[in-house]
């Protein structure tokens, strides 16, 4: 039997309960189930890449350093392009440069820059990942048509473009 919850409060100053409009009671729902979807969808690529000892934002890092190519990133670049933001990709790419699957150095045409790129060990541990990580992709949705798949995504970018960040200096 489902709990029943509490009545809502009143608002602070008020007698009066808060009341939510149907959209966006609609749109919290919306909002909780994209959540927990990005969350279920993690836990399992977490299970994935535990048997190689790496975490997503490092497998994240890898992957992004494969894309760059042999010019490599810097830090700033890499932590622009990670999925979920890292404060602190330095830590991230400390724990892969002693497992030897990143290297960095100074950039040849400006010695203050440093630049990281993966290594044959990087790239091989991503090799031997990219089926896993398709298997899981087609696991996950699989089921899905090719019409639906591109209107989900469209959806998310949609949302991603829409969701401007609240003011930060108090306006």
């Amino acid at each position: 039997m489902a709990k029943k919850r509490p009545a809502a409060a009143p608002r602070e100053g008020t007698s009066t309960p808060w009341v939510r409009s149907e959209r966006t009671k609609h749109q919290v729902e919306l909002h909780v189930a994209m959540l927990h979807t990005v969350d279920e969808l993690r836990r399992q690529f977490n299970e994935l890449f535990k048997v190689e000892d790496l975490s997503w934002p490092q497998y994240n890092v890898l992957r992004i350093l494969r894309g760059v190519g042999p010019a490599g990133a810097t830090c700033g670049e890499v932590g622009d392009r990670l999925i979920q933001h890292d404060p602190d990709v330095t830590r991230l790419t400390d724990r892969l440069e002693k497992r030897g699957l990143i290297a960095r150095g100074r950039d040849t045409l400006d010695r203050r820059v440093v630049r990281t790129r993966i290594t044959t060990a990087g790239l091989a541990l991503l090799a031997r990942l990219d089926p896993l990580v398709d298997e899981m992709h087609d696991r996950q949705l699989g089921h899905l048509s090719d019409a639906q798949i591109a209107a989900l995504t469209n959806a998310m970018q949609r949302v991603r473009l829409g969701a401007d960040p609240p003011p930060t200096d108090g306006h």
